[in-house]
């Protein structure tokens, strides 16, 4: 049986992922992935995922330059989530598309969603 079969892909044929920082364990993302993302990014040792919205294969970085070095590939013990441990690639090191380091920027102060982490850099100037 080939690996890839092991994941239990939803009926759109994707995966849930997580990326997490290698070293800090800091969650910096959640996309998604079909087969053949998964297959690539085993491959190529950089994340690439499927973007549901324009619906095709997206190496993470392919504009920015904000590449995800993988380190390590998991899955869940339901084996219906992967996990990727990463370097967040760049200067900064930047995985969120707003500017900041990881997209998971807002908490929740009272009943208010707050941004706690700066913008390291503005997105305009990323993104072309």
């Amino acid at each position: 049986m080939n690996w890839l079969d092991t994941v239990k892909w939803d009926r759109d044929g994707l995966v849930p992922v997580i990326a997490q920082e290698q070293g800090s364990n800091e969650v910096l993302m959640f996309a998604w992935m079909n087969r053949e993302a998964l297959a690539a990014t085993a491959l190529r040792g950089q994340a690439v995922y499927w973007s549901r919205s324009r619906q095709r294969l997206w190496h993470k970085g392919e504009e920015s330059g904000h590449f995800q070095q993988v380190h390590d590939i998991r899955i869940d013990c339901d084996a219906d989530v992967v996990l990727l441990k990463v370097t967040q690639q760049g200067q900064p090191p930047i995985a969120c598309h707003t500017g900041r380091h990881s997209c998971f920027f807002q908490r929740l102060e009272g009943d208010v969603w707050h941004a706690v982490e700066p913008v390291l850099k503005d997105p305009e100037s990323i993104y072309k």
